[in-house]
């Protein structure tokens, strides 16, 4: 359910806008500015369900998002977005449709752009599109990463990962306080929720990191990183 929806400052003057959009020229970015609108979710709402059209270019401005394929009862989160990055799916050059979920982890702000007009600026300015292309290829990196993980390492190996995802990538700290559910951790590390707790438990037991309610601080890095390289 979408709470609200405003139009809010100008593009140009935004300082939310993900870098991508660092080579429009102001014009283009008028452009973007009168198709947008700015839209508000609560905690665990969809931003867009797979299968469905997809008409805009999503950008997260605020909050944590995750994005996640709806399996035959199970979902496998792909990643998380946090501002200021965007949700483009690969169905917007083929037929039009979402290939994957979207929901927020957390109480968010995104602009959704008309994505005609994304494309068209994509054609006209090569520095976008290179740009954007840059964008999906360190996505497409990430993904493999997240294959390997998935189907070479031992449910241990996996974990590691995730939490040096959530430590780096995502909190970028040390501690950190998690936002995302246990649910959602085990959904980025592909096993069920039980498994992704047990293995939690042993790590603190072992004195490799510390959890304290949602706050993990990563105690001995090395040794997560081992598990992390072994599998």
């Amino acid at each position: 359910m979408i709470n609200k929806i405003q139009h809010s400052t100008n593009c140009g003057d935004c300082n939310c806008k993900t870098s991508i959009f660092k080579s429009l020229h102001p014009f283009e970015l008028e452009l973007i500015n009168q198709a947008r609108v700015q839209v508000n979710y609560k905690a665990g709402e969809i931003i867009f369900k797979q299968g469905t059209p997809s008409p805009h270019f999503v950008c997260v401005t605020s909050g944590l998002a995750k994005i996640y394929i709806e399996g035959y009862g199970k979902n496998l989160i792909l990643a998380l977005v946090k501002p200021v990055d965007y949700i483009f799916g690969p169905g917007i050059y083929v037929d039009n449709r979402h290939y994957y979920s979207a929901s927020a982890v957390e109480d968010s702000s995104a602009c959704l752009v008309d994505v005609n007009i994304f494309k068209k600026l994509i054609r006209e300015n090569p520095d976008f599109a290179d740009e954007f292309i840059k964008r999906v290829s360190l996505q497409s990196i990430f993904n493999f990463d997240q294959v390997i993980s998935l189907t070479q390492k031992q449910m241990h190996g996996r974990i590691a990962d995730v939490i040096f995802y959530l430590a780096e990538k995502i909190y970028c700290q040390n501690p950190f306080v998690m936002t995302i559910s246990r649910q959602d951790l085990a959904d980025l590390s592909g096993m069920s929720k039980e498994s992704a707790i047990r293995i939690l438990k042993e790590f603190r037991e072992e004195g490799i990191l510390s959890l304290q309610g949602n706050t993990l601080e990563i105690l001995n890095i090395k040794q997560l990183r081992q598990i992390s390289e072994t599998g």
